[in-house]
């Protein structure tokens, strides 16, 4: 006679969420959620957070826990008479958490993530911004800038002088797509502006510059730059970077990688 399967336990449902549950194991995991509304609302909201951590911060994932937080930890561990499993989701947490608890300790590294997400919530305002700012303006046909391609070098000046500093218009010609024109628009933090750029089939795709707050501006000073991000979050998806306190937002309904090309060409034109 078969014995019935053993309940599953808070650290297989996390390592099911994460893919590292054992084979063998992962049918009767997966037969008892199946059964259970509970343990199924439980696994769906913990997938959500680690796929909405890993948009996010997907690089920190694979970092190495720093020595002294482990140490830490199994200290903690040990008097509390329980482990806390490390992997996935609640390893990015922990390692971001790790940055800003050593402090002062050399672990660059750690700090530099740190850093990151303390610009997360500033970053997901300017990237919602320009995605909504995309949809409301792109869809325009007799309006869908203030100033056109025609008066470059006055939209230029103008939206320069209103940011506080030296713009630039990328040419985006070698994937087919040129310059509408522009308009200004309020920020968070300041005036921010749009770029619109259109191919020979009316597609369109807007960059979106404009300052992060004060406390983004201070942790960008410590990196400069971040690489590449998308953001599906919102109407239309982006990819997004900073360099040297500015946001920039490449907003459009268009594939991945075709957004991601865009994104390139832009940076680097920009650069």
């Amino acid at each position: 006679m078969n014995r019935p399967a053993p309940p599953p336990s808070d650290d297989e449902l996390h390592a099911l969420v994460d893919g590292q549950l054992a084979p063998e194991r992962r049918a009767q995991v997966e037969d008892a959620v199946a059964g259970d509304p509970a343990l199924a609302a439980r696994v769906a909201a913990w997938r959500v957070q680690r796929d909405a951590l890993r948009r996010l911060h997907g690089e920190l994932l694979g970092e190495p826990v720093p020595a002294p937080l482990m140490g830490a930890l199994d200290r903690s561990q040990a008097r509390q008479g329980h482990w806390i499993r490390w992997g996935g989701m609640a390893a990015g947490v922990l390692i971001a958490f790790a940055a800003g608890w050593l402090g002062n300790a050399q672990w660059s590294v750690h700090r530099a993530a740190a850093a990151q997400l303390a610009r997360a919530p500033a970053m997901r305002e300017f990237v919602h911004d320009a995605s909504i700012a995309h949809a409301v303006y792109a869809p325009e046909k007799r309006h869908p800038v203030e100033v056109a391609a025609s008066e470059q070098q006055h939209l230029v000046q103008w939206l320069s002088k209103r940011l506080d500093r030296p713009l630039k218009v990328p040419d985006l010609t070698a994937m087919g797509y040129t310059l509408v024109g522009g308009r200004l628009l309020p920020g968070e933090s300041g005036a921010r502006a749009q770029f619109m750029f259109e191919d020979s089939a009316g597609e369109r795709i807007t960059l979106y510059i404009g300052t992060l707050d004060s406390q983004a501006a201070a942790d960008t000073g410590a990196s400069r730059e971040t690489a590449f991000r998308f953001a599906s979050e919102g109407p239309v998806p982006s990819f997004y970077w900073i360099d040297q306190g500015f946001g920039y937002a490449v907003a459009g309904k268009l594939p991945r990688e075709v957004l991601l090309k865009l994104a390139t060409l832009a940076y680097r034109d920009l650069s």
